[in-house]
């Protein structure tokens, strides 16, 4: 369809309204509906918020809000660009394919853009920031990164003033109810996995979420608002939580330490000013004390710390996900266009960003957990104390179970501060060892 239709193109007409195009009918799509439809005049500029057009890839599937009144278009490229179309929002996800095509399309027709996609921000957002700034329209992504939590307004416009030096904390709700869960129940990753997927925290294919490249996408929009680059998610260091069995769940607690997917991103001061910034942008399971407020993250909670020189540590906690939390974010988006805010996408002007450039990993220091599972002989302690001496890494703790009936013993190792590469050099000393059954386990130590 590419006419609205008449009573909708009316009502369009008034000129205290905003005339919004939604494409994707999702959680947040829906959730965002029946927000405008309860509180159509949330914006404080004095404007209704009205839909007028909808698109998604199925017409005829159920769902739980009434769209019947809405113009329908099998095509999200036709909506974005529909001159009935005040403000488009994107709803759809993925990185390429119809969500980009239609971003594109809107920006170019000097559409506002709203987006709650994660994966188009952190893949291609300084071209799409180029391509607004020409145009002179907004390109807002609030959702994008902690549902709810204001996160992405808290960096970009609230700690201007301020140098940010790191940010780390749990973005991923999936992984965290994941490994919640295999702690509070004592079962596997594959069956609270299936038991995810089977409530709906989990997607079918559950690999964006517990590869990490969710939490990547999120961190990666993030280290560019702080650090005044434009994002580079191919230079994310990413780790997901499949290799995260129950025994390093129960190893780390008996240590003191919970098992988080941790994303953090932290400031290298680099020697030539004029260069592209420079940062470590990392995505990986994590040992965090018990005490820590990360650690008490439980559930599909999401969580953050910002780190800056002069606010300090700031702490954010919420919902990162679902239908309310996120659609509450998108139209905190939708109010600013209304209100006629309009900054950078990102903290400076697009022409002037350039992506962020990644540290150097063998520059970075960190202490660790390994665990080790060795056949009980004399002298394994000792063969392993001399393989981390090698490498140059101190021993920090050892804790060491019983030998089990297979003649097999877990043996967990906590290291000094050392850099990741002396830390990856002792790891092929110990897997050398006749007598590791198999290959060490390496988990960072957060340091937050």
């Amino acid at each position: 369809m590419t006419e609205l239709e008449a009573p909708n193109r009316q009502e369009a007409g008034r000129k205290d309204s905003c005339r919004l195009g939604i494409a994707g009918l999702g959680t947040v799509g829906l959730g965002l509906i029946e927000l405008l439809r309860r509180k159509p005049d949330f914006a404080p500029c004095g404007r209704r918020a009205e839909v007028v057009g909808v698109c998604a890839r199925s017409r005829s599937r159920p769902r739980a809000s009434d769209i019947s009144s809405y113009a329908w278009f099998d095509d999200p490229v036709a909506l974005a660009v529909h001159p009935d179309v005040d403000v488009f929002v994107e709803l759809i996800g993925g990185a390429d394919g119809s969500a980009k095509a239609a971003v594109e399309a809107a920006l170019n027709a000097g559409k506002p853009v709203v987006t709650a996609n994660k994966a188009l921000i952190a893949e291609h957002g300084l071209e799409l920031a180029r391509l607004a700034e020409a145009k002179g329209v907004p390109l807002v992504f609030e959702a994008a990164v902690m549902g709810g939590v204001p996160a992405v307004k808290l960096v970009r416009e609230s700690l201007v003033g301020d140098e940010i030096a790191s940010i780390a904390g749990i973005l991923n709700g999936t992984c965290n109810y994941i490994l919640s869960e295999m702690e509070a129940t004592g079962r596997s990753f594959a069956e609270v996995l299936s038991e995810a997927q089977r409530l709906g925290y989990a997607e079918a294919d559950p690999v964006m979420d517990v590869g990490g490249f969710d939490a990547a996408h999120k961190i990666t929009i993030l280290a560019a608002l702080a650090f005044g680059g434009a994002p580079n998610f191919a230079a994310a260091e990413i780790e997901g939580i499949e290799s995260i069995e129950l025994l390093d769940i129960t190893l780390a607690h008996e240590l003191g330490y919970r098992i988080k997917l941790i994303a953090s991103a932290s400031r290298q001061v680099g020697s030539d000013p004029t260069a592209a910034p420079v940062a470590s942008v990392q995505v990986a399971p994590a040992l965090v004390p018990l005490s820590h407020p990360l650690a008490q993250a439980g559930g599909a909670l999401n969580a953050l710390f910002i780190e800056g020189a002069r606010t300090g540590r700031i702490f954010l906690q919420g919902a990162g996900a679902g239908a309310g939390p996120t659609a509450s974010a998108v139209a905190a988006d939708i109010a600013d266009v209304m209100s006629g805010v309009h900054r950078p996408v990102f903290q400076s002007p697009a022409q002037d960003l350039t992506p962020l450039a990644p540290a150097d990993p063998g520059a970075r220091h960190a202490k660790v957990f390994l665990r080790l599972v060795v056949r009980d002989r004399p002298g394994v302690i000792a063969n392993v104390s001399e393989a981390l001496a090698k490498a140059e890494v101190s021993i920090d703790s050892i804790l060491q179970h019983p030998v089990g009936p297979t003649g097999l013993v877990p043996i967990v190792l906590t290291t000094q501060a050392a850099s990741e590469t002396a830390i990856s050099a002792a790891v092929e000393h110990i897997a050398a060892l006749d007598a590791v059954a198999e290959r060490p386990k390496r988990i960072r130590i957060a340091r937050i």
